[in-house]
């Protein structure tokens, strides 16, 4: 991990394209302003990891739900064929 130190107003570069800035230093809070094109989506990190369990809940598929389709696709296959 790199640590850097910056105060109120200072930048920081990540690559050609993310910025990062110091807006305000409150206390032990500090604000950070964040430049990044539309392509590179930003987030704090505990919304982040929200979003990469959604994805990867979204993402399993129930065996029976396979079993069921395929039968499904199967009586369907039938039927077409009988209809020919």
């Amino acid at each position: 991990m790199l640590v850097l130190s910056r105060q109120r107003d200072e930048t920081i570069m990540i690559g050609d394209d993310v910025e990062i800035t110091v807006v305000d230093i409150r206390g032990d809070k500090v604000r950070l302003g964040i430049t990044a094109p539309p392509h590179i989506p930003v987030h704090r990190k505990e919304v982040y990891e929200a979003i990469k369990r959604e994805n990867q809940q979204a993402s399993r598929v129930d065996l029976t739900d396979l079993k069921q389709a395929n039968e499904e696709l199967r009586r369907k296959d039938s039927d077409d064929s009988q209809k020919s």
